[in-house]
């Protein structure tokens, strides 16, 4: 209960948690748990509930002068996390995946989220590697299947890089750009919150619309 109560609250306000490891960890260290958060949601398909963007969107705040946080040592770290995390994710997938499917030991990963994932492969192929870093959860399951599916690991290698560094920059760089805004910064949790849900949406619209179509057939 206590992970899981850690796990509530960082997603609530992942401002305060920075803030505290900026003063625990000094200026070095401060990138380790930032680093291994975005790793581990992206490399390991058991935890698509940790906070990626809401987290990014924190330590670029953090990034601004005074902030306690380095711009580009930040991008850096977190663009290798999000790209190791996914390679990871996909031989896990590669050599373990139809395994721990048919197992059903992984409970996140329900027949649904899998279809879902699936379909955008099919709609998009290869750029869905890209798309699907900004949908979360469902960008924990796509290196996973990308690996179930033996899709080609050097061009799965190319669009991980390249939605890597989208996804880090853009969520990173708007924190940095907005958020010493004083509405901003006076609204932190409901800007964290919007993120979250915005984040959400398509995948919520993509389920309902799956139902709806299921219902009409």
């Amino acid at each position: 209960m206590e992970i899981l109560q850690f796990f509530i609250e960082l997603l609530r306000d992942p401002r305060n948690f920075i803030a505290q490891w900026i003063q625990d960890l000094g200026p070095v260290w401060v990138y380790t748990p930032l680093f291994l958060i975005i790793f581990v949601e992206t490399g390991l398909v058991v935890t698509p509930f940790l906070p990626g963007d809401s987290l990014l969107f924190a330590a670029g705040v953090f990034a601004t002068d005074g902030g306690g946080l380095n711009l580009v040592a930040l991008l850096t770290i977190l663009i290798v996390a999000a790209i190791l995390g996914n390679t990871s994710n996909y031989w896990i997938g590669r050599k373990l995946g139809q395994a721990i499917i048919d197992s059903g030991k992984v409970k996140p990963l329900t027949p649904k989220r899998i279809a879902k994932t699936q379909e955008m492969f099919d709609k998009y192929g290869l750029l869905a590697v890209v798309l699907t870093r900004f949908f979360p959860i469902i960008r924990t399951f796509a290196p996973f299947l990308a690996g179930v599916g033996n899709m080609h690991f050097g061009r799965f290698t190319l669009f991980n890089a390249i939605g890597g560094i989208l996804w880090v920059s853009i969520f990173t760089l708007l924190g940095y750009f907005f958020g010493g805004i004083p509405f901003v910064q006076d609204n932190f949790e409901l800007i964290i919150i919007a993120i979250v849900v915005v984040s959400l949406l398509p995948t919520v619209i993509g389920i309902v619309r799956a139902r709806m179509s299921k219902k009409q057939d």
